[in-house]
């Protein structure tokens, strides 16, 4: 079973799912705070296989050559796009392999409201 470690960022709601795997929650480990780089080789010292985050940034400002951690990264952290990927994110956890990162497309959020649609034809 894959020990899977959510980021602070990630709604708790996402560890109910993830239910085939041995998951824990940053804060609940005692991470909460570190930065990317310490967070994974924390991560990784704890036995740690995979970390699930919504930091879109994580995959240009660390190196995962020869890491032992995967990461999956989530496009949006809310939890409302999260939760119809659910399935998708389980299948990258799944198939991560140590040192490599996947990204799973959620959509994207935004607090902008549609415009309303132009009257009609009378």
């Amino acid at each position: 079973m894959k020990r899977v470690l959510l980021d602070e960022n990630l709604p708790h709601k996402l560890r109910l799912d993830l239910h085939e795997f041995d998951t824990a929650t940053v804060q609940y480990v005692g991470f909460a705070g570190l930065k990317n780089g310490e967070l994974l080789r924390e991560a990784e010292a704890s036995g740690f296989e995979v970390f699930v985050t919504g930091d879109k940034t994580l995959e240009y400002e660390q190196n995962l050559q020869g890491r032992r951690i995967a990461v999956v990264s989530l496009s949006a952290p809310h939890w409302a796009l999260v939760e119809p990927q659910v399935g998708r994110i389980i299948f990258a956890i799944a198939n991560a392999i140590p040192g490599s990162f996947t990204r799973v497309d959620c959509g994207t959020f935004s607090r902008r409201r549609p415009r309303p649609s132009a009257p009609g034809p009378i």
